[in-house]
């Protein structure tokens, strides 16, 4: 009589604490590698189509709903409503309060600074921000969402171990997703500030005028100003990046 084996159990090897430190260690450093190296190459084309863009155009979106306008991002375009919404000003308000409650109740109080603050900037964005403004901040949230909304892709990474992103590995392809974002936009405003060219200018066939036009020629935006404040963005993003890197090194040993 041959005795049964036990069903394999399938365990994941980032339970083990070394293995996350190893991945904490290489994971960030090398995902921003290869988003350079990709943005530099001839596969960009590719990247930018299939991942870069749909953050690129998510941050348009998010970018209008904070500031109350209703939006829906999509390929290559998205859309925004002519006049401030108060239906989508009450929606996203509520979100984040709703957020921010059920984080207070899961007594992750960590989690309720970020989300009033995002709260704070939206009344702020929504109230203090005249229309033509407000239109001026979402055609800069599209390369400035791929610098902030890519870091927020990237920052998955640290989550907690045991929870719903990390046993699902979804965190992976949000830190692929998020680096390659994040390195298109800001390879593009690095040349920009030190190429013969600068700016590059356009109309986007079947959307209209670039990003970039609008900010400079509708809304009086010096082509200076324009890299200036999007490598300001990006800087800002490295940073925060490189605080939770080094953060992330120690949380292994202390879990």
């Amino acid at each position: 009589m041959i005795a049964s084996r036990p069903p394999a159990v399938w365990k994941d090897p980032t339970a083990d604490p070394e293995v996350e430190r190893r991945i904490r260690q290489l994971a960030l450093p090398l995902a921003l590698l290869l988003g350079f190296l990709v943005s530099h190459s001839g596969l960009r084309g590719i990247s930018r189509t299939f991942l870069s863009m749909w953050v690129h155009e998510l941050g348009h979106a998010v970018s209008a709903w904070l500031c109350g306008f209703g939006s829906f991002p999509g390929p290559w375009r998205t859309p925004v409503s002519e006049d401030r919404m108060i239906v989508v000003t009450l929606l996203v308000a509520g979100l984040l309060g709703f957020a921010g409650y059920r984080a207070w109740q899961a007594e992750r109080r960590g989690l309720c600074v970020p989300l009033g603050a995002v709260l704070l900037v939206q009344l702020v964005l929504t109230f203090g921000l005249r229309v033509h403004t407000a239109r001026a901040f979402i055609s800069f949230g599209g390369d400035g969402g791929c610098l902030v909304l890519g870091t927020l892709l990237m920052a998955t990474l640290y989550v907690s171990p045991g929870s719903a992103l990390h046993r699902g590995w979804l965190r992976w392809g949000f830190l692929v997703i998020g680096a390659f974002a994040f390195m298109d936009a800001f390879a593009t405003w690095w040349e920009a500030g030190h190429s013969a060219e600068g700016v590059v200018f356009g109309e986007i066939e079947g959307v209209g005028d670039s990003d970039p036009t609008k900010l400079v020629f509708e809304h009086g935006w010096s082509e200076a100003k324009v890299i200036r404040r999007y490598m300001a963005t990006a800087w800002v993003c490295l940073a925060a990046l490189a605080a939770l890197y080094l953060s992330g090194l120690r949380r292994p040993r202390d879990e």
